[in-house]
């Protein structure tokens, strides 16, 4: 079983963002959900700015691997909706 450790960051910013939202008004419960999908959303606009970073050095410095790089991430693409629509 894999155990994951929990991001000491993550953990920080999940705490400032919850008292935020408390002091903004909101209950324990609903702060800690808004904390937690700002965190998710902030994630998942990191690891798109990885990718088009990673993407854009392989088109400009190795282009004999670029398109093999944008075949992988459609192909990703399509086997994730995949399994989402099962």
């Amino acid at each position: 079983m894999n155990e994951v450790t929990p991001d000491p960051v993550k953990q920080e910013a999940l705490m400032a963002l919850m008292a935020s939202f408390v002091a903004q008004g909101h209950s324990q419960d609903y702060a800690k959900h808004m904390a937690i999908a700002t965190i998710f959303q902030a994630d998942l606009e990191l690891r798109n700015a990885q990718l088009n970073r990673l993407l854009g050095w392989l088109k400009q410095d190795h282009s004999d691997l670029y398109s093999e790089a944008l075949k992988l991430t459609e192909n990703t693409r399509i086997e994730f909706e995949q399994r989402l629509q099962r």
